[in-house]
Formats: structure tokens, sequence, C-alpha cells
């Protein structure tokens, strides 16, 4: 049984009286589930970043340990440069690279794998210690040793993907580029549906203004984050084939509404996963899906003249305008890195507004 405490909320916003032990202790676990969403978010980016500056095939060794360090001095480098120097990439694409271009590209491969161990470390030291004290209630425990699995998946992924492009051709496969990026924000989007609930003070709010003739929103916002998850990994597919680099052009291709060479490989469904033309249509495609959807709820929520309700369809229909208006810049400025890791960061902030949307209109769980 959980007693209500008289301490001073020195932590709490002042406008909130004292909260019960037990809402305490929720919100320090949404905090860090919170702090966990953030630090995967910036790991999308970054991984983003790395493939954009082709960086991510720099390491060609998967040290658990030794990777938290760069080289240290100039021997390490060297041995470093060298295994490198034996890779397809360097013999095929960079063979006149030199160590000071080498240390660039190895700079976000690194930064990317120390940032994900640095992921691990912050959800399982806190994990443990939670665990310990007995502050992880019962029905939640099945769950966060899920994601903590989950999590060490990615890991494994991770370097399945890289290896990839460490036998024969030096290109990662982008089906385990998709599959990486899925997963990734199957673990994202866990944690901060986790996360949202047990923030006491937000989550009352979201409670207090439901009304279960909302339900009829539900549908067309499972429909929103369907397609959007679609077009976020097809996002992947242009990454990983770099169809993002042929027709920077808005809204023909060539000329056309649709490239002439779109069913170049056999079976025709093929294209539409290895042909670059067909994978950035489909993706073009699926964006402009994706504005319309999330566009006509965001209308839909704010005819429905329930203020939270309203205020997450003005929140999507900017954000998902921005995203758009993101798409069609990168692909005109043949794929800027600022404008597409600016592009990937607002993926993000749609999925998750969606998200917070859809656990509104699930309505209270008892």
């Amino acid at each position: 049984m959980y007693l209500r405490t008289e301490l001073p909320c020195f932590f709490y916003q002042p406008i909130f009286p004292c909260m019960t032990l037990r809402e305490n202790n929720h919100r320090i676990l949404a905090l860090w589930l919170f702090t966990c969403c953030g630090m995967i978010a910036a790991m999308i980016v970054i991984g983003a970043i790395t493939r954009l500056t082709e960086s991510g095939l720099s390491m060609v060794e998967w040290r658990a340990a030794m990777d938290m360090l760069p080289p240290l001095n100039q021997e390490a480098w060297n041995a470093a440069f060298h295994k490198y120097q034996a890779s397809p990439e360097f013999l095929d694409k960079n063979s006149g690279m030199d160590l000071a271009q080498y240390k660039n590209i190895y700079f976000w491969e690194w930064l990317h794998r120390l940032w994900g161990r640095l992921i691990g470390l912050v959800y399982a030291l806190p994990l443990l210690y939670f665990w310990l004290r007995g502050r992880i209630p019962n029905e939640l425990k099945p769950r966060f040793i899920l994601f903590l699995a989950l999590g060490g998946l990615q890991g494994f992924i991770g370097w399945y993907m890289v290896k990839s492009g460490l036998v024969n051709e030096p290109r990662v496969s982008h089906y385990r580029l998709a599959l990486h990026l899925g997963t990734a924000l199957v673990l994202f989007s866990a944690l901060w549906a986790q996360a949202l609930p047990l923030w006491p003070r937000s989550a009352d709010a979201l409670w207090r203004n439901y009304i279960p003739a909302l339900q009829k929103y539900r549908a067309h916002g499972w429909v929103c984050l369907a397609v959007l998850s679609v077009t976020i990994l097809w996002g992947a597919f242009v990454a990983g084939l770099d169809a993002g680099m042929i027709y920077n052009e808005f809204p023909l291709m060539g000329g056309k509404l649709m490239p002439g060479e779109i069913f170049f490989l056999s079976p025709a469904w093929k294209n539409f996963l290895e042909n670059p033309a067909a994978v950035q249509f489909t993706h073009r495609v699926l964006g402009i899906a994706t504005f319309l959807v999330i566009f006509s709820f965001a209308l839909e929520a704010w005819q429905s003249r329930n203020w939270l309700l309203q205020r997450f369809g003005i929140a999507l229909g900017l954000i998902v305008l921005l995203q758009l208006a993101l798409g069609i810049a990168t692909l005109l400025s043949r794929v800027d890195i600022i404008l597409a890791a600016a592009h990937q960061a607002n993926a993000l902030v749609l999925l998750a507004t969606t998200i917070a949307a859809l656990l509104f209109l699930q309505g209270r769980k008892n």
C-alpha cells in the first residue's frame, strides 16, 4: 500500500500538489524510459549520418569492449587503416583515400557503435537498480526484460548488417539496413508507449479528457501509424540503394510521373524492392499517402470538439507538413546531409506524436 508523502515537492512542478510514493516512483521510471527514447532517437539520426557519409564499413571488426575507444596513437591508427585497406570498400571505391580521410569516416561509425553501447548501459544499469530496489511493478517486469532482449538483438542486427558489406561487394544489404532501422523503431515505440502512461500528471490529464465517443477516431489513427511505419522503412530501402541520388526533381521523375525503367527487373514485384528508380517512386507515393492520411486525421481531430484531441490534430498537421517539405527538400538537394538527417529526426517526432494520440484514443487502462 502506498502512503501520501508530506515532504516538500522540490522536484515537481509547483502547480501540482505533492505526489504519492507510487506516483513518484512511476515518474522516475518514466524519466528513465524517456531518456532511453531520446538516446535511441539520437542513435537513429547518427545512423543516418553514418550512412550518408558512407562511414558504416570503416570499422571492419566487431569487438564489444575495444570498440568503445578509438585508436589512441599513430600505431593504432595505422593498424586500423591497414585492416580497412584490405576491405572490399577500400579496394573498389576508396583506393585513393589517405589516413586523414579515413579518420573522418571512422569517427561516425565509431560514434554510432559507442552510442549504441551507451544506450545499453543507460537502460540495463538502472533496470538492475530499480529491480533490486523493488521499484518496478510486477506486471511490467516481463516487458522490461523484453525491451532489454530487443536492445541486444538490435546490436546483433547491426553487426549482421555491416558484415554484409565486408565480404564481396562494398555495400550493406538494404534489406538488413531496413531490418536494423525497423528494430530500432519498434524499440523506440515500445519504450515511448510504456513511458507515457507512467508519467503521472500527463497521464491523468489524458484520461480526464477522454470520452468514449472518441473511439470512432481510433481506426483512422491506426491507419496513420501503419502507413507512416511502412514509409519510414521504405526510406531505408532508398538509403540502402542510394535511390535518392537519382531523379532529383519533384513532382516528376525524368519529366514523367513514373520513370520508364520502373519495371526493369523481372518479376515485376522485385522492382519495388531492388530497382532504385522504383524504390524512390514507391517512397514518393508512400510519402504523399502518409501526408494525406495523417493530415486528414488532423482535420478530423480538429472537428472533434475535444480540446486535447484538437491539439493532437494541430501538432500532427504541422509535423506532417514539415515532414513532406523536408522530404522534397532532401530530394531536390540530392540528399544534403543536414536536410536528410532532419527528415529522419522529424519522422521520429511524427511517429512519437502519432503513438501519443493513439494512446489517448485507447482510453483508460484499468
